[in-house]
Protein backbone atom coordinates (compact mmCIF):
# COMPACT_ATOMS: atom_id res chain seq x y z
CA UNK A 1 0.00 0.00 0.00
CA UNK A 2 2.81 2.69 1.03
CA UNK A 3 4.61 1.87 -2.56
CA UNK A 4 1.17 2.90 -4.43
CA UNK A 5 1.31 5.78 -2.52
CA UNK A 6 4.36 6.59 -3.44
CA UNK A 7 4.29 5.89 -6.99
CA UNK A 8 1.24 8.86 -7.12
CA UNK A 9 3.17 11.38 -5.42
CA UNK A 10 5.10 14.14 -7.71
CA UNK A 11 7.95 15.60 -5.94
CA UNK A 12 9.72 18.92 -6.09
CA UNK A 13 12.68 18.86 -8.84
CA UNK A 14 15.00 20.00 -6.31
CA UNK A 15 14.14 16.87 -4.20
CA UNK A 16 16.94 14.15 -3.90
CA UNK A 17 18.63 11.55 -2.01
CA UNK A 18 21.72 13.32 -1.09
CA UNK A 19 21.17 16.17 1.34
CA UNK A 20 23.57 19.05 2.26
CA UNK A 21 24.05 19.98 5.89
CA UNK A 22 25.38 22.20 6.80
CA UNK A 23 26.25 24.35 10.70
CA UNK A 24 27.21 20.78 12.30
CA UNK A 25 29.00 20.96 15.34
CA UNK A 26 32.87 20.92 14.03
CA UNK A 27 33.05 17.43 16.79
CA UNK A 28 30.48 15.64 15.83
CA UNK A 29 31.14 11.75 14.38
CA UNK A 30 30.30 9.77 11.60
CA UNK A 31 28.50 7.65 14.48
CA UNK A 32 26.77 10.57 15.94
CA UNK A 33 24.98 11.57 12.24
CA UNK A 34 23.84 7.88 11.74
CA UNK A 35 22.21 8.23 14.88
CA UNK A 36 20.40 11.76 14.27
CA UNK A 37 19.72 10.88 10.02
CA UNK A 38 18.98 7.41 10.37
CA UNK A 39 16.01 7.61 12.18
CA UNK A 40 14.27 8.75 9.11
CA UNK A 41 15.76 5.96 6.46
CA UNK A 42 18.45 3.68 5.55
CA UNK A 43 21.88 5.62 4.62
CA UNK A 44 23.96 4.95 2.00
CA UNK A 45 26.52 6.88 2.83
CA UNK A 46 27.98 10.14 4.77
CA UNK A 47 30.57 12.45 4.30
CA UNK A 48 31.72 14.66 7.26
CA UNK A 49 33.81 17.17 5.85
CA UNK A 50 37.14 17.60 8.30
CA UNK A 51 39.32 20.15 6.28
CA UNK A 52 38.98 23.78 7.23
CA UNK A 53 36.99 24.71 4.48
CA UNK A 54 34.52 21.77 5.00
CA UNK A 55 33.90 21.87 8.72
CA UNK A 56 30.85 21.99 10.11
CA UNK A 57 29.29 20.55 6.84
CA UNK A 58 28.03 17.19 5.63
CA UNK A 59 26.27 15.12 2.99
CA UNK A 60 23.92 12.51 3.80
CA UNK A 61 22.78 9.81 0.95
CA UNK A 62 19.89 7.92 1.54
CA UNK A 63 18.67 4.94 -0.09
CA UNK A 64 15.06 6.39 -0.76
CA UNK A 65 14.47 9.57 -1.92
CA UNK A 66 11.09 9.98 -0.10
CA UNK A 67 13.36 8.93 3.41
CA UNK A 68 15.64 11.68 2.70
CA UNK A 69 13.05 14.44 2.24
CA UNK A 70 11.24 13.75 5.35
CA UNK A 71 14.92 13.91 6.93
CA UNK A 72 15.20 17.71 5.23
CA UNK A 73 11.42 18.36 6.40
CA UNK A 74 12.16 17.12 9.88
CA UNK A 75 15.57 18.31 10.30
CA UNK A 76 16.32 21.54 8.84
CA UNK A 77 16.39 23.41 12.42
CA UNK A 78 17.58 20.93 14.54
CA UNK A 79 19.09 21.53 17.70
CA UNK A 80 22.66 19.81 17.58
CA UNK A 81 24.75 20.60 20.76
CA UNK A 82 22.85 24.87 20.45
CA UNK A 83 23.77 24.77 16.57
CA UNK A 84 20.48 24.66 14.56
CA UNK A 85 21.12 22.28 11.02
CA UNK A 86 20.76 23.73 7.82
CA UNK A 87 19.63 20.77 5.96
CA UNK A 88 19.17 21.05 2.41
CA UNK A 89 19.05 18.77 -1.06
CA UNK A 90 22.51 19.03 -3.14
CA UNK A 91 22.14 20.52 -6.07
CA UNK A 92 25.54 19.87 -8.23
CA UNK A 93 25.60 22.63 -10.32
CA UNK A 94 25.40 24.94 -7.51
CA UNK A 95 28.52 23.21 -6.19
CA UNK A 96 30.75 23.00 -9.01
CA UNK A 97 29.69 26.47 -9.85
CA UNK A 98 32.63 27.82 -7.86
CA UNK A 99 35.32 25.21 -9.23
CA UNK A 100 33.81 25.77 -13.19
CA UNK A 101 34.54 29.70 -12.06
CA UNK A 102 37.60 28.88 -11.60
CA UNK A 103 38.61 26.59 -14.43
CA UNK A 104 37.45 28.99 -17.32
CA UNK A 105 39.55 31.35 -15.68
CA UNK A 106 42.31 29.74 -16.09
CA UNK A 107 41.04 28.47 -19.29
CA UNK A 108 41.08 32.58 -20.49
CA UNK A 109 44.55 33.48 -18.64
CA UNK A 110 46.11 30.43 -21.31
CA UNK A 111 44.31 32.08 -24.21
CA UNK A 112 45.44 35.79 -23.29
CA UNK A 113 48.78 34.29 -22.92
CA UNK A 114 48.32 32.51 -25.90
CA UNK A 115 47.42 35.51 -28.20
CA UNK A 116 49.83 37.94 -26.42
CA UNK A 117 46.48 39.70 -24.72
CA UNK A 118 47.83 40.59 -21.67
CA UNK A 119 46.25 42.93 -18.94
CA UNK A 120 49.83 44.05 -18.54
CA UNK A 121 51.58 46.72 -20.64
Amino acid sequence: MAMQRRQNVRLPPEVNRILYVRNLPYKITAEEMYDIFGKYGAIRQIRVGYTPETKGTAYVIYEDIFDAKNACDHLSGFNVCNRYLVVLYYQANRAFKKMDQTKKKEELDKLKSKYGLNDKK
